[in-house]
């Protein structure tokens, strides 16, 4: 199990792609793209993708938003979407072995509900979509950020993975 020390968490506060401030707008720039696969991290991002009727390939949601439970209109968009699910554990600050594996085996469509906390989930979703996918993510009260994978992108997050220490379950 992988977690992020105190001391390293700034590097996650700002955007890590292209940040969008209206849900709309990056909806339409992601229909002017040509991609393999889109997955969300998030319950907001994925039930406003859903709700836009742009269908995640891989969601990853935890039904929490900024550490309280999710509005149910947003909890029952994401359990309508009937796709295959897998549930893994995943404490917050962390990025459990569950959770990358989950990501890396996944095969579309796949709703992974995450028990604890899926905000760092993004790390492994770049480092294993194929080249050409997009990964989105909210940023809090900021927006929608999109992530553009590619071999830079996936060398600028292996740098962030390797911001985190190795603990014993």
């Amino acid at each position: 199990m992988l977690r992020l020390p105190e001391d390293k968490r700034f590097q996650f506060k700002e955007p890590k792609g292209r940040l969008f401030k209206d849900t709309k707008k990056a909806i339409e720039y992601l229909n002017s793209l040509d991609y393999t696969q889109i997955m969300t991290v998030g319950d907001v991002v994925s039930a406003e993708f859903l709700k836009n009727g742009l269908n995640p390939d891989i969601m990853c949601v935890d039904f929490t938003v900024m550490r309280s439970p999710v509005e149910e209109e947003i909890k029952d968009i994401i359990e309508e979407y009937s796709v295959p699910q897998t549930k893994v554990e995943n404490p917050p600050s962390h990025i459990t072995e569950d959770l990358r594996e989950s990501i890396r085996q996944a095969e579309p469509p796949l709703k992974i509900v995450v028990e604890g906390e899926e905000d760092l989930a993004a790390v492994p979703a770049v480092l294993y979509a194929p080249e050409n996918s997009v990964v989105a993510y909210g940023q809090p009260r900021e927006g929608l950020v999109l992530i553009e994978v590619s071999e830079k992108k996936k060398e600028e997050f292996s740098d962030l993975l390797s911001l985190f220490e190795e603990e014993k379950k």
